[in-house]
C-alpha cells in the first residue's frame, strides 16, 4: 500500500506532526537545565489545562490520557530531578508539593472533580512563576 502525502491526508498532518516534534526536540537540545524545567511546568500545565476541557465535555478517555501525561511530568520529570541532598529542605518541600498535585490529579480524575484540577493548576503555576522568576539570575542576565 503507497502512502501519498496530500494537504487535505492524513499524510499531511503526520508530516506536520514530525516537524513540530523536531521543533520541540530542537528546543529540547538547546535549553539549558534551567529552561527544561520551565518547559517541564509548561508541559504539565498544558495537560492539567486540557484534562480539565475534556472533563468539562464528557470526554473521559481524552481526560485520563491528559491526567496521565500530567502525572508523568510531575512524577517523572519534575520529581525526578530534585536532588535531596544539595536541595535540602527546599527539595524536601518541592517533593512534598509534587506528591500534593499528584494525589489532586489522581482524585480529580477520580472523581470529575474540577476543584481538585483547579488546586494543582493553581499550585504548579505558583511554582513555575517562582522558577521562571528565578531565569535572569541562573542565565546570568
Amino acid at each position: 500500500m503507497a502512502v501519498t502525502a496530500s494537504k487535505s491526508g492524513s499524510g499531511y498532518a503526520r508530516g506536520a506532526g514530525a516537524y513540530a516534534r523536531v521543533g520541540v526536540e530542537s528546543g529540547v537540545m538547546s535549553a539549558s537545565p534551567h529552561q527544561l524545567i520551565v518547559m517541564l511546568f509548561d508541559g504539565a500545565l498544558a495537560s492539567i489545562r486540557a484534562a480539565k476541557l475534556h472533563m468539562e465535555n464528557g470526554n473521559t478517555q481524552e481526560k485520563g490520557k491528559s491526567i496521565s501525561k500530567a502525572l508523568d511530568i510531575v512524577n517523572n520529570g519534575l520529581r525526578a530531578v530534585l536532588d535531596g541532598e544539595k536541595g535540602g529542605e527546599i527539595a524536601a518541600n518541592l517533593d512534598a508539593l509534587y506528591d500534593y498535585v499528584a494525589r489532586q490529579l489522581l482524585q480529580a480524575n477520580l472523581h470529575n472533580d474540577v476543584e481538585k484540577i483547579d488546586e494543582a493548576v493553581r499550585v504548579l503555576d505558583d511554582i513555575g512563576s517562582a522558577w521562571r522568576d528565578i531565569g535572569p539570575q541562573v542565565n546570568g542576565n
